[in-house]
């Protein structure tokens, strides 16, 4: 726990599994932009992977890279790279599937559109 009383967690071979399929959508010099599918839902599981590999996300306070964290800050990425583009769970009431689509908010589009369009590698990337 940290001082605030909020839980860190972290990887470790006693801890309990989670399991997280990342998909490489565009790469940049410094950055890339992932897909991740949760096969498990665990705390902060997305972060916690993501750091663990050494590829914090950008803007992460927890689990992320401090001192770049400042600079994005001071360069206008004021908030985690982080999105739930696409949900689906059962519905309550008659168990069909449920899904859920939000676009990149714009201050995370602006982000991106920041980063050099001659460094883009792409992978399929739906932005």
């Amino acid at each position: 726990l940290l001082e605030s009383g909020e839980r860190r967690v972290r990887v470790a071979e006693e801890g309990k599994a989670a399991h997280t399929v990342f998909r490489l959508l565009a790469r940049w010099q410094g950055f890339s932009l992932l897909e991740a599918q949760l096969k498990t839902g665990r705390t902060h599981q997305i972060r916690v992977h993501l750091a663990h590999l050494g590829y914090p996300i950008a803007g992460d306070e927890k689990y992320g890279d401090f001192a770049l964290n400042r600079v994005l800050g001071r360069q206008g990425l004021k908030r985690m790279f982080l999105h739930a583009c696409r949900m689906s769970l059962p519905h309550p009431q008659d168990g069909r599937d449920l899904v859920l689509e939000a676009t990149l908010p714009g201050a995370l589009r602006q982000f991106l559109q920041g980063l050099s369009a001659s460094e883009r590698q792409d992978y399929g990337s739906k932005i």
